[in-house]
């Protein structure tokens, strides 16, 4: 994906979920929530979309799993945990939980972990830019920006401006073992 399919892809679903809150009446109880570290800059994008189409700014959280994650004592090294800022209170919002890539579900296991130590969401919805497929949880999105076909032993990589990459794009690239 380039810079303008990512965009458009943001375009679309800000104006997705805009619908469905419009038509379960619950414009005024959305919430973003970006999964850190990739889906916390698309969080804030959709953010800016969805205050144009809503015409009110939905609050904006991050959540960082690190700490909520299952493969701890696998991975075996001290996890390296970045802040999580949710400043609303979650209790009946429909969060919206952004991530840009979903693969095993396990990343969006912790963040519903964390996120309901926050309180209890009236439901979540989940957003993610790019579905590649190869679940290991059965977890689906609410939301897709860009479903790909991408093979076990290759990566799928979201680089955004707002991260430091020199423009926006999403690039599948052979893991090296």
């Amino acid at each position: 994906m380039k810079a303008v399919d990512i965009e458009r892809a943001v375009a679309r679903l800000a104006a997705e979920v805009a619908d469905r809150a419009r038509a379960e009446g619950s414009e005024r109880g959305l919430a973003i929530v970006g999964i850190r570290r990739g889906g916390v800059h698309l969080a804030g994008r959709l953010r800016k979309r969805l205050a144009k189409l809503l015409d009110h700014e939905p609050p904006l959280g991050t959540v960082d799993i690190a700490l909520y994650r299952d493969d701890l004592d696998e991975k075996g090294a001290v996890p390296v945990v970045g802040p999580t800022d949710v400043r609303f209170p979650v209790d009946g919002k429909t969060i919206v939980l952004v991530d840009d890539v979903l693969y095993t579900g396990r990343t969006v296991r912790a963040a519903l972990d964390e996120l309901v130590d926050f309180g209890r969401p009236r439901r979540v919805w989940l957003l993610v830019l790019v579905d590649r497929g190869g679940r290991e949880l059965p977890i689906a999105p609410d939301f897709v920006g860009e479903r790909l076909s991408v093979l076990p032993q290759e990566d799928v990589q979201v680089r955004l401006t707002e991260g430091g990459a020199a423009q926006d794009q999403v690039i599948v690239t052979r893991r090296t073992p």
